[in-house]
């Protein structure tokens, strides 16, 4: 006769649902000037934050810097925050724009440069498996016009290399809502660029 052994259940941590859910109750909270709920959802979206505008910009350089100032836009949005996307979305959301804006900035500036052939020194520094600048500033252009959850999803996956359990994970949605919202999103890129 055989015995069979239960074990028991392992004890679960929270999930990344509930820990979305905690980051969206901080920013809710921190709307009306709770100043540990503000230090809580800062201290748990820095280092997405950081690593979302890194990948995004291509500059490591400049990370600090736009990460401040897309905390700093979402601490003066916090009032008019109310959390029908999860705040990580709503923060990415500000971080790509961030970034967008830092582009654009830049390219209306005066460039300087100690080489006779700028554009060919840059390029040739150029990360290649990286959009061009140009192309970079396109693409941000055509994804700030799609759906900010689409635009998420496909720049989470697509641009920054997220697997989609741990863009799931980040967005607090399943992995089939993902792959969805990257099909669609590629579907409209694709349909927008014929047009052009």
């Amino acid at each position: 006769m055989t015995t069979t052994t239960l074990t028991p259940p392992r004890p679960q941590g929270p999930g990344p649902d509930d820990e979305d859910r905690s980051v969206t109750d901080w920013a809710l909270a921190a709307r009306s000037g709770d100043r540990h709920a503000v230090e809580h959802f800062l201290r748990a979206v820095r280092a997405d934050v950081q690593r979302y505008v890194t990948r995004l910009s291509g500059d490591a350089q400049a990370a600090e810097d736009l990460t401040q100032e897309t905390l700093l836009r979402a601490l003066r949005a916090l009032p008019a925050f109310e959390g029908r996307s999860s705040a990580r979305t709503w923060l990415l959301s500000i971080a790509r724009r961030t970034v967008v804006d830092r582009i654009r900035y830049e390219r209306s500036r005066p460039r300087l440069a100690d080489t006779a052939d700028w554009l060919t020194a840059v390029e040739g520094a150029q990360c290649r498996a990286q959009p061009g600048f140009e192309e970079g500033v396109a693409l941000a252009e055509l994804l700030a016009e799609l759906p900010s959850d689409r635009s998420t999803a496909f720049t989470l996956t697509q641009i920054l290399g997220l697997p989609y359990a741990e863009a799931a994970r980040a967005t607090g949605c399943p992995v089939g809502t993902v792959r969805s919202r990257v099909a669609r999103a590629r579907q409209t890129l694709i349909s927008q660029l014929a047009e052009e």
